[in-house]
Protein backbone atom coordinates (compact mmCIF):
# COMPACT_ATOMS: atom_id res chain seq x y z
CA UNK A 1 0.00 0.00 0.00
CA UNK A 2 1.34 3.72 -1.10
CA UNK A 3 1.70 5.79 1.72
CA UNK A 4 0.49 8.58 -0.43
CA UNK A 5 -2.94 6.93 -1.51
CA UNK A 6 -6.24 7.65 -0.45
CA UNK A 7 -8.41 4.53 -0.13
CA UNK A 8 -12.05 3.87 0.82
CA UNK A 9 -11.00 2.99 4.51
CA UNK A 10 -10.03 6.41 4.84
CA UNK A 11 -13.27 8.31 4.06
CA UNK A 12 -15.73 9.35 6.62
CA UNK A 13 -18.84 7.28 5.87
CA UNK A 14 -20.76 6.56 9.13
CA UNK A 15 -23.74 8.86 9.86
CA UNK A 16 -23.03 8.94 13.70
CA UNK A 17 -19.75 9.95 12.99
CA UNK A 18 -20.21 12.62 10.69
CA UNK A 19 -23.63 13.66 12.92
CA UNK A 20 -20.81 13.70 16.04
CA UNK A 21 -18.19 15.90 14.26
CA UNK A 22 -20.70 18.58 13.02
CA UNK A 23 -22.54 19.10 16.82
CA UNK A 24 -19.30 18.52 18.60
CA UNK A 25 -16.39 18.89 16.55
CA UNK A 26 -14.14 21.92 16.67
CA UNK A 27 -13.94 24.61 13.68
CA UNK A 28 -10.90 25.96 11.77
CA UNK A 29 -11.03 28.57 8.88
CA UNK A 30 -8.02 29.08 6.35
CA UNK A 31 -9.67 30.64 3.27
CA UNK A 32 -10.60 28.93 1.20
CA UNK A 33 -11.20 25.96 3.38
CA UNK A 34 -13.22 25.74 6.11
CA UNK A 35 -12.28 22.41 8.29
CA UNK A 36 -14.23 20.95 11.27
CA UNK A 37 -12.21 17.91 12.93
CA UNK A 38 -12.80 16.26 16.13
CA UNK A 39 -10.63 13.76 18.42
CA UNK A 40 -11.84 10.56 18.85
CA UNK A 41 -11.01 7.22 20.74
CA UNK A 42 -9.55 4.73 18.88
CA UNK A 43 -12.32 2.26 19.22
CA UNK A 44 -14.58 5.27 17.71
CA UNK A 45 -12.89 4.80 13.95
CA UNK A 46 -13.20 1.49 12.32
CA UNK A 47 -9.95 1.14 9.52
CA UNK A 48 -6.38 1.13 10.64
CA UNK A 49 -5.51 4.60 9.56
CA UNK A 50 -5.55 7.86 12.15
CA UNK A 51 -7.84 9.76 10.33
CA UNK A 52 -10.89 9.58 8.65
CA UNK A 53 -12.04 12.59 5.73
CA UNK A 54 -14.90 14.13 4.41
CA UNK A 55 -14.65 16.35 1.50
CA UNK A 56 -17.29 18.46 0.52
CA UNK A 57 -18.63 21.46 -1.36
CA UNK A 58 -21.40 23.83 -1.48
CA UNK A 59 -24.28 23.43 -4.79
CA UNK A 60 -24.90 27.09 -3.53
CA UNK A 61 -21.74 28.16 -4.85
CA UNK A 62 -20.75 25.63 -7.46
CA UNK A 63 -24.14 25.26 -9.38
CA UNK A 64 -23.33 23.01 -11.63
CA UNK A 65 -22.02 19.68 -10.62
CA UNK A 66 -18.63 19.07 -13.08
CA UNK A 67 -17.31 21.89 -11.41
CA UNK A 68 -18.25 20.99 -7.32
CA UNK A 69 -16.73 17.11 -8.64
CA UNK A 70 -13.13 19.39 -9.73
CA UNK A 71 -12.69 21.47 -6.62
CA UNK A 72 -13.74 17.98 -4.62
CA UNK A 73 -11.01 16.48 -7.02
CA UNK A 74 -8.49 19.09 -6.23
CA UNK A 75 -9.11 19.12 -2.59
CA UNK A 76 -8.41 15.57 -2.52
CA UNK A 77 -5.14 15.76 -4.12
CA UNK A 78 -4.25 18.40 -2.03
CA UNK A 79 -5.03 15.97 1.14
CA UNK A 80 -3.23 12.84 -0.19
CA UNK A 81 -0.17 15.02 -0.74
CA UNK A 82 -0.05 16.53 2.68
CA UNK A 83 -1.32 13.31 4.40
CA UNK A 84 2.14 12.19 5.66
CA UNK A 85 2.62 15.29 7.36
CA UNK A 86 -0.67 14.93 9.59
CA UNK A 87 -0.25 11.22 9.89
CA UNK A 88 2.96 11.70 11.04
CA UNK A 89 1.70 13.85 13.73
CA UNK A 90 -0.80 11.73 14.99
CA UNK A 91 0.67 8.66 15.38
CA UNK A 92 3.30 10.25 17.25
CA UNK A 93 0.98 11.22 19.65
CA UNK A 94 -1.49 7.81 19.80
CA UNK A 95 -4.46 10.31 18.43
CA UNK A 96 -7.82 9.13 15.99
CA UNK A 97 -9.18 12.46 14.25
CA UNK A 98 -12.65 12.95 12.45
CA UNK A 99 -11.92 15.71 9.57
CA UNK A 100 -14.38 17.07 7.58
CA UNK A 101 -12.96 19.50 4.69
CA UNK A 102 -15.11 22.24 2.99
CA UNK A 103 -14.27 24.54 0.21
CA UNK A 104 -16.35 27.44 0.75
CA UNK A 105 -14.85 30.14 -2.27
CA UNK A 106 -16.82 30.51 -5.19
CA UNK A 107 -13.99 30.19 -7.30
CA UNK A 108 -12.01 27.53 -7.96
CA UNK A 109 -8.06 28.03 -7.54
CA UNK A 110 -5.36 26.59 -9.39
CA UNK A 111 -3.34 23.85 -8.28
CA UNK A 112 -0.33 25.21 -7.07
CA UNK A 113 -2.31 28.20 -5.18
CA UNK A 114 -4.63 25.61 -3.34
CA UNK A 115 -1.76 23.59 -2.40
CA UNK A 116 0.14 26.56 -0.56
CA UNK A 117 -3.44 27.23 1.02
CA UNK A 118 -3.91 23.76 2.11
CA UNK A 119 -0.13 23.72 3.48
CA UNK A 120 -1.53 26.61 5.81
CA UNK A 121 -4.19 24.44 6.55
CA UNK A 122 -2.37 21.79 7.58
CA UNK A 123 -0.37 23.85 9.98
CA UNK A 124 -2.57 25.10 11.58
CA UNK A 125 -4.78 22.20 11.83
CA UNK A 126 -1.85 20.65 13.79
CA UNK A 127 -1.08 24.05 16.03
CA UNK A 128 -4.72 23.16 16.82
CA UNK A 129 -4.79 20.05 17.67
CA UNK A 130 -1.61 20.62 19.89
CA UNK A 131 -3.14 23.27 21.85
CA UNK A 132 -6.23 21.03 22.55
CA UNK A 133 -3.96 18.73 23.86
CA UNK A 134 -1.77 20.76 25.91
CA UNK A 135 -4.93 21.85 27.38
CA UNK A 136 -6.63 18.35 28.19
CA UNK A 137 -3.51 17.46 30.23
CA UNK A 138 -3.80 18.64 33.75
Amino acid sequence: MSELGFCKEERLCSEKLMDALFHSGRRLTVFPFSIRWMLCPKETLPSRFPAQVLIATSKRKFHHAVDRNRVKRLTRECYRLHKPQLYGFLESNGLTLLLAINYVHNEIFDFARLQHKFDKATESLIKDIAGQMDRQEP
